[in-house]
This record gives C-alpha cells, sequence and structure tokens, in this order.
C-alpha cells in the first residue's frame, strides 16, 4: 500500500511538472517549430515586474558560494560569488502576487566599483507566459541608477529571444544586503 501511494506522488509530480517548470514539447515538436520559422514575425513583448533579494535574514533568495581570500578586505568585495533564487512580484514588496522567478549567478567583477557580472533565467511561473523564460547576461554596475543587460535567449513563449533588460535599485539595505529591484523588458521573440 504504501508503495502504491508513492508511486501515485511520484506520478502526480511528474505530470505537475511540465506546467511548472517548461513547455513539455520533445524534440519533433521543436523541430517541427523551427522548421515553421522561415515564416514567422518577431513578436514584441514588455515585460514590467520586481524582483526581491534577500542575502541575510531568514528565508535567503541568494547565498554566497564562493569567495576568494581578498573579498573580505576588498571595497568592492571582488571575488564573491552568490546564487540566486529571487521571486519575481507583480508589485515592490513581500506579499505581493509572485509570477516566477530570478535564478542565476552574480560574481563582483570590478576591482574598482561594485559590478556584477550576471547570468539570470527568468523563469515564469504564471499567466500567458507559465513555463517559459527568459536568460540575460551582462554587467550590473549597482551604483548607477538604471543598468541595462542583454536578452541572449529564451524557452517556451519566448524562444530565440532577443532584447533588453533594464534594473532600477528602489530599495537596498546595505547591512542586511536585501534588494528589491525594478525589472523592465523588452524583447523580440517568435
Amino acid at each position: 500500500m504504501v508503495k502504491l501511494s508513492l508511486a501515485l506522488i511520484l506520478c502526480s509530480m511528474a505530470l505537475a511538472m511540465p506546467a511548472v517548470y517548461g513547455i513539455a514539447e520533445g524534440p519533433k515538436e521543436v523541430e517541427e517549430w523551427f522548421q515553421k520559422l522561415s515564416h514567422a514575425k518577431p513578436k514584441l513583448t514588455k515585460l514590467h515586474f520586481y524582483f526581491l533579494q534577500k542575502l541575510n535574514g531568514e528565508k535567503l533568495t541568494a547565498v554566497t558560494v564562493a569567495k576568494a581570500n581578498m573579498t573580505d578586505t576588498s571595497p568592492t568585495t571582488f571575488g564573491v560569488i552568490n546564487v540566486i533564487d529571487d521571486p519575481m512580484t507583480v508589485e515592490p514588496h513581500w506579499t505581493s502576487k509572485v509570477v516566477g522567478r530570478a535564478q542565476g549567478l552574480y560574481a563582483v567583477a570590478s576591482l574598482e566599483e561594485v559590478s556584477l557580472s550576471c547570468f539570470i533565467n527568468f523563469v515564469f511561473t504564471e499567466g500567458d507566459y507559465n513555463g517559459s523564460s527568459l536568460t540575460l547576461m551582462g554587467q550590473n554596475p549597482l551604483r548607477h541608477p538604471v543598468r541595462e543587460m542583454s536578452i541572449i535567449g529564451g524557452s517556451g513563449v519566448f524562444r530565440m529571444a532577443r532584447g533588453v533588460a533594464t534594473f532600477a535599485t528602489l530599495f537596498f539595505d546595505v547591512p542586511a544586503k536585501n534588494a528589491t529591484v525594478d525589472v523592465n523588458i523588452v524583447a523580440l521573440h517568435y
């Protein structure tokens, strides 16, 4: 009886995963999609949301996974690497509706200013974009009022995406290193 219950739970989880973590299409369907691509026109999508980060305190959404010996004496914390799984929200507060997760990593990669080299996936878990993602990569100099990063790809609805994401920090608690970031996206995709 226990084995049957466990098997049913695992099957239920496996069936639910594609709806949350990706568009459930196999290689054949993707190949057919590519064959139709030559006739497709790119779509323009504009998105606005926030991501909230907690590097200290309870319920962390970012953790330090590595740091250089000199990081603690560097004025920019050069050499630290963090992994993130930040909620993406409709409004700039923790009780707002979550529409996805900002997942990836960043490294402080400048000796002269606090500037992050970032690799981030915006994974959507709600609405029309549920199961789709946008992939960003670029430099993020934190003290600039607005920063720009490149959209270098995507999945699901955002296959072959390219575009620009702008970041503006709305809130940053220096001692706790917790932040709220305003994100605007303009993306072309098929």
